[in-house]
């Protein structure tokens, strides 16, 4: 069959549930605004008060044996490791002068009649114990305050009050855990609204470029912020029922944010395409919902799936970014194809008022993207081998990737809090905040008995014997390499109860370095005459590391398969879906190496303001993967929609990937800039490990929109030829079904052709083909 015999393309083969949801959009569209508009205002009124109800913490595998060791020392022993530590440094004497130590006992005794506090100890009321001291005039006061994370961060304020007022012959500082968490607290929040002050103009400014439209550059903002405060109000909703973390809210304003503009750029730009092909509006928002509109509900769907396998991994963290993941996904997508289309049917060619500037609508022709896929093709072996060989090195890096904990070190070089915690550590060494605890909750014998006594001196002797090990405290006594030494009368007391007991063991190193992952497992290895628990910080990173380590092949497979399964749905080709897959791979290992490089080696540490640990929080990693991964189909759907397109319309291959490059290169790049200006706000938080959510998915963004998009997609496309169009039947028919026609034909475009069948299939008389989404 001779090209100019082939029929042109049905009218509208597909979509009719979208088609269906534009008319509706059109027909009730002050009834939609009404709508929308009462639920923006509930969504406004119970959102903006959910970081009180957020959590800290969840970085602990529930279930695991460091958590039920820290839920038995909490309920039974009403003990735990010490969560707020007080520095004292004597200003006039020693810590032995008279004066000094009668405030030193004050200060203990003051800060043991706070509510919610428990388990004081300080150099004065141990009979002057080594361990709490540094030279002769430091020394340090530790306590717990009771409760869950956030009850701990709610009363912390309270409890430091009084010792703020503390003078004298001392001077006292705060720091532990829960300062450090207070901190953590308020630099979210600093951060959020920073991160909107930078991000929101400078989006608009982007925005006014790419239309030149004040009406036009305003409409993706008002999408993202329908889908930041929609999300608000699901997690206020879901924090009622279970714990949210607080971080879960960077994740929804930036996602929000980015999301909505891209999808409405997608959606604003195909009606002013199709306004521009001469449509009157309301034909031009039914074929903008029936096409750029299969684009937004399949990359929503894509990023929601992404996100939902987060739910697959037990911590509280990861759980909470899926809470909001999905809703901000569903949320942006529903917007831009209900909410959107009823404002542009509203508006018709109102669209483009107030214009500050004209700019061409439809990209078509030549340009500088077509020109660049034709380098790119006429070399593609060059350029496929040559790109993955950069990706490569980039990547190099994550092969030493080492996963750990957070600890002080998150905050700001310049937080008065860290810089107490930073003393405390240097002077008087990790152990005392970084500690593991072994808990006994049965021991046999009664309570201070020679034979019980016996046993727990046996254990805490052959603990104290393990390298790396500084002392252990028991109910008995002190032991050090082996050796006893008598307890404080209090240890008896603190230690036990009529059933069980609990030893404290101080390391000698930074547990939370790789060196404690070794201890952990030495202690847990040394023969107990009964049963033990073994938790503390090192012991909650391990376990944690070991969950999502267990679980991440099923959260990986999740991802790909749903990936690869929403594109083969929508193009109908293993090739295409196929090669989605393993590009964002290597794209976002490239990113995961500059991260490595970055922030666990310490590169452009004082140019971003941060502090290297020689770790990544193990979280990190995967949740960043989790939401590239889903952000980069949003310019992969997009991309291959409109090649596609062109393809059916009787464009060979390589006319094809250029004309769909070309009429894609503007809103793409405005959209990779745009998320780009969302995440790179992000890394105004004085958290580290925030910055480097943000700028691993600042680097993933660009590496996918502009690496892989001008690169790779190209030469491997002009390399498959034919087979880019391969499908087995069932899957051609389930593309057909689902795929729109993509709007007006250009002026003087080839007819359509038939979808590709290879590698010898022949067309059969009556078959009809589908385009794409655009």
């Amino acid at each position: 069959m001779t090209r100019s015999s082939r029929r042109p393309l049905p009218p509208d083969p597909g979509s009719a549930t979208l088609r269906r949801l534009g008319s509706f959009a059109i027909r009730w569209r002050r009834a939609v605004l009404l709508v929308a508009g009462v639920l923006i205002a509930l969504f406004a009124v119970v959102g903006f008060g959910v970081m009180r109800h957020l959590s800290q913490g969840g970085f602990d595998a529930p279930g695991s044996e460091s958590t039920r060791a820290a839920t038995v020392l909490a309920e039974e022993f009403h003990s735990g490791a010490p969560n707020l530590v007080l520095l004292v440094t004597a200003t006039r004497g020693t810590l032995d002068s008279p004066a000094v130590a009668r405030a030193g006992s004050g200060l203990t005794r003051l800060l043991a009649s706070q509510p919610h506090v428990a388990n004081v100890e300080s150099y004065w009321s141990l009979e002057h114990a080594s361990e709490l001291r540094s030279g002769s005039r430091e020394a340090i006061v530790v306590a717990r305050i009771l409760g869950d994370q956030n009850q701990v961060i709610a009363r912390e304020p309270a409890v430091v009050a009084p010792i703020d007022r503390v003078g004298g012959p001392i001077s006292v500082e705060v720091g532990g855990f829960a300062p450090t968490f207070v901190e953590v607290d308020k630099q979210v929040e600093h951060g959020l609204l920073s991160a909107d002050l930078i991000a929101l103009p400078v989006t608009f400014v982007l925005l006014l470029f790419v239309y030149g439209s004040v009406v036009s550059a305003a409409l993706p903002l008002a999408v993202g912020a329908v889908s930041v405060l929609g999300t608000l109000f699901v997690l206020r909703l879901i924090a009622g029922l279970t714990s949210v973390s607080i971080f879960s809210e960077d994740l929804t304003t930036a996602l929000g944010l980015g999301l909505a503009i891209d999808y409405s750029l997608f959606i604003v730009s195909r009606f002013r395409e199709e306004l521009a092909a001469g449509q009157d509006p309301d034909e031009a928002v039914l074929r903008t919902v029936a096409t750029a509109g299969k684009t937004v509900v399949g990359s929503s769907m894509t990023v929601a799936g992404a996100l939902a396998v987060l739910l697959v991994f037990p911590m509280v963290f990861l759980r909470s970014f899926a809470f909001a993941g999905i809703p901000v996904a569903l949320f942006s997508g529903v917007a831009a194809v209900v909410l959107l289309p009823a404002v542009l049917s509203l508006l018709g060619r109102r669209v483009n008022a107030l214009t500050l500037w004209r700019r061409s609508v439809v990209q078509s022709g030549e340009g500088f993207w077509s020109r660049l896929s034709g380098v790119v093709m006429g070399h593609p072996i060059v350029f496929l081998v040559g790109t993955l060989a950069i990706l490569g090195l980039l990547a190099s890096p994550f092969l030493g990737l080492r996963l750990g904990y957070l600890d002080y070190r998150v905050l700001p070089p310049g937080n008065h809090v860290r810089a107490v915690d930073a003393r405390l550590t240097h002077d008087f060494g990790q152990g005392t905040a970084e500690g593991l605890t072994v808990v006994a909750p049965r021991v046999p014998g009664a309570e201070h008995s020679a034979p019980r006594d016996r046993l727990i001196d046996a254990y805490a002797a052959r603990l104290s014997r393990v390298g790396d090990v500084e002392m252990v405290a028991a109910e008995t006594g002190v032991f050090v390499h082996g050796s006893q030494l008598p307890a404080p009368a209090s240890y008896a007391d603190q230690f036990a109860n009529p059933r069980g007991t609990w030893l404290s063991v101080v390391p000698s190193i930074d547990a939370l370095q790789p060196a404690g992952e070794v201890l952990v497992h030495q202690v847990r290895d040394v023969p107990a005459p009964f049963g033990v628990l073994v938790g503390g910080m090192p012991a909650e990173n391990v376990d944690a590391t070991r969950v999502i380590l267990s679980r991440l092949p099923i959260a990986l497979g999740l991802i790909a398969a749903i990936s690869f399964g929403v594109l083969l749905l929508m193009f109908g080709s293993l090739l295409i879906a196929l090669k989605a897959v393993v590009l964002n791979v290597l794209s976002l290992a490239a990113t995961f190496g500059a991260m490595v490089w970055v922030f666990q080696e310490g590169h452009l540490s004082s140019l971003l303001g941060f502090t290297a640990t020689g770790n990544v929080l193990a979280t990190i990693p995967l949740l960043m993967f989790c939401v590239a991964f889903g952000l980069s189909m949003d310019y992969e759907v997009f991309l291959i929609s409109r090649i596609k397109e062109q393809h059916d319309l009787g464009a060979d291959n390589a006319r094809a990937v250029a004309r769909g490059l070309q009429r894609t290169g503007r809103i793409v790049t405005a959209a990779a800039l745009t998320m780009t200006v969302v995440f790179l706000a992000v890394t105004t938080s004085g958290i580290a490990f925030i910055k480097l959510f943000g700028l691993g998915l600042t680097l993933a963004v660009l590496l996918d929109a502009f690496v892989v998009r001008g690169m790779l997609v190209p030469a491997f496309m002009r390399l498959a030829g034919r087979a880019n169009w391969w499908a087995p039947a069932l899957a051609r028919r389930a593309a057909a079904r689902r795929a729109p026609r993509s709007g007006p034909e250009p002026v003087g475009a080839p007819r359509a052709r038939p979808l590709t069948e290879w590698p010898d299939q022949r067309r059969r008389p009556g078959t009809t083909t589908a385009a794409t989404p655009g």
